[in-house]
């Protein structure tokens, strides 16, 4: 069985990996928007074209009441009631907290920073049925959803209660569904929406990976190193010459 500190530098480079990957492919598709001077690329005039065609008033009212989940107050607290899952004591817990509101603030900083450098247009405001604002690239609402549902699924699988794969997965649909609903919405290209899902991924795989390097191993693995645990009270060390043989009184 792995100590946990083997544990927890196979997290951190698996995290770190995927970070960079997820980064790596952000900054291509980031290249690629800006050579086209932000015009729309690959399927976005297909996927807008589409949703301005099927636009009946029910999936509008909807759309709209899924898309405001992932701004304003909601997504910071579910931030923190990610950390509240993830600690095991209240200390853990507050920290857990801080940690998560860290990650999504930072991640919407640097979101914003890519955001007024890139200075990419939005569909035509003819199109829209919901309010935005600033620029298109990368989605804000697809970035914050995303992340917050990133935090939520790592403090499920880490406390691993029970149905939390089927849990992981509703929490995951809402991240992408709200990102779906900007481009049914048209106040984004998809490629502003896969931008902000690619960045989300890479962010909480950098934090995740940095965590896992400095926090305490238990406080990331949740699991206890046996290896090196004392034995039982009241369980003695078999001896093997004394095999057969009742132990004296």
């Amino acid at each position: 069985m792995k100590r946990g500190s083997d544990r927890r530098g196979d997290i951190a480079d698996l995290a770190g990996s995927v970070g960079l990957g997820a980064l790596a492919a952000f900054a291509v598709l980031t290249m690629v928007v800006v050579g086209g001077d932000g015009a729309p690329l690959f399927t976005d005039d297909a996927l807008s074209g589409w949703s301005l065609a099927h636009r009946p008033v029910m999936a509008v009212a909807s759309a709209r009441g899924l898309t405001a989940t992932g701004t304003g107050v909601v997504p910071y607290a579910l931030a923190v009631l990610a950390g509240i899952v993830a600690g095991r004591t209240l200390r853990h817990r507050l920290l857990a907290a801080a940690l998560s509101l860290c990650c999504l603030v930072s991640g919407q900083a640097v979101r914003y920073g890519v955001m007024t450098l890139v200075a990419r247009p939005r569909p035509p405001r003819l199109d829209w049925h919901t309010h935005a604002s600033g620029w298109a690239y990368p989605s804000g609402h697809s970035t914050t959803a995303a992340c917050t549902a990133g935090l939520l699924v790592l403090a499920i699988f880490l406390r691993g209660p029970r149905g939390r794969t089927l849990l992981a997965v509703v929490i995951g649909c809402w991240g992408v569904l709200v990102g779906l609903t900007r481009v049914y919405l048209g106040v984004h290209w998809f490629t502003d929406v896969a931008g902000g899902w690619l960045l989300s991924v890479g962010w909480l795989g950098l934090c995740l990976c940095a965590a896992a390097s400095w926090l305490p191993d238990r406080f990331i693995t949740g699991i206890t190193n046996t290896a090196t645990a004392p034995p039982l009270e009241g369980h003695a060390p078999q001896d093997p010459s004394c095999r057969g043989r009742s132990r004296p009184a």
